[in-house]
């Protein structure tokens, strides 16, 4: 059995996906399995991907079903007892897996850690924004604003899913905001302050280019965390806060729309939850 199950998501990204999978076939960290789920590529992903055949486990999802969908599939199929996620356009240094298995075996009540990373927004390398800043151990309350946990920089204990769910098939956008605040509220979630991966950014097909309004998509993530009951008190109360917040945020966005009924639905939520609890 291998220790990390590593699974990469691609639809119709050809060239990177080979860069992203030599990526991992060049890690120091050798005791692992690739798995590439191709989510209904329409390219030449597949007859590219025929020349690392030896190295990895090829699944392909017919239609194009999203990238939660093509994760879920990968971690169902995964053998290993750690996973770590690589998005198609982004890459690994060498040395990545080895630093963050390191630090397991060091720290053996770790869940789950990530890696600092270097951002390339078209073709250039651009620093992260302040509140981009990763924080380390219990970063619930800081996640609640924005996501905060990068799926390419991350390593997880597979069981987590077994307590926690996967990743929300429903959600266009703002999945991995869902699974992290799921997890994060529950287990803390180490920072290993090492540029250890390069993000890519700034193109077309990314799925934040594609949504506006994604508080939308987060607002339904603290609301259904809320409901679940799993909160402590403390952290039920900051989940209202910054329900409130994102929803005065949008629902005073539909409002200048022309979007009333909509606007009032969102802007009178914070109060309905809070009422039912």
């Amino acid at each position: 059995m291998p220790l990390v199950s590593v699974i990469i998501p691609t639809f119709n990204r050809s060239r990177k996906v080979l860069r992203a999978v030599q990526s991992v076939i060049d890690q120091e960290c050798k005791d692992l399995e690739i798995i590439v789920i191709d989510d209904g590529s329409t390219d030449d992903t597949y007859k590219n991907l025929t020349k690392l055949e030896n190295f990895i486990k090829y699944i392909r999802i017919d239609n194009n079903r999203g990238v939660s969908v093509a994760r879920n599939v990968g971690i169902k199929n995964s053998l290993a007892p750690w996973i770590a996620f690589l998005d198609s356009d982004d890459y690994w240094l060498s040395k990545k897996l080895k630093i963050q298995m390191e630090f397991i075996y060091n720290n053996p009540k770790t869940i789950a850690c990530q890696t600092e990373e270097v951002w390339i927004r078209n073709g250039r390398r651009v620093n992260p924004k302040l509140k981009h800043k990763k924080p380390s151990g219990d970063i619930f309350y800081q996640s609640l604003k924005l996501c905060l946990v990068s799926p390419s920089s991350v390593a997880i204990k597979r069981s987590v899913f077994d307590e926690v769910g996967f990743f929300d098939e429903s959600l266009p956008v703002a999945e991995d905001y869902d699974l992290w605040l799921r997890i994060s509220c529950r287990y803390p979630i180490y920072l290993i302050n090492k540029d250890l991966i390069i993000k890519e950014g700034g193109h077309d097909d990314q799925l934040s280019q594609k949504f506006q309004g994604m508080d939308k998509f987060r607002i339904r993530a603290i609301v259904r965390l809320i409901k679940s009951g799993v909160l402590s008190l403390d952290q039920r109360d900051g989940a209202i806060e910054e329900l409130t917040n994102k929803c005065n945020i949008y629902g005073n966005g539909c409002m200048k729309r022309g979007k009333k009924e909509e606007g009032t639905f969102y802007l009178s939520m914070p109060e309905r939850i809070a009422r039912r609890e």
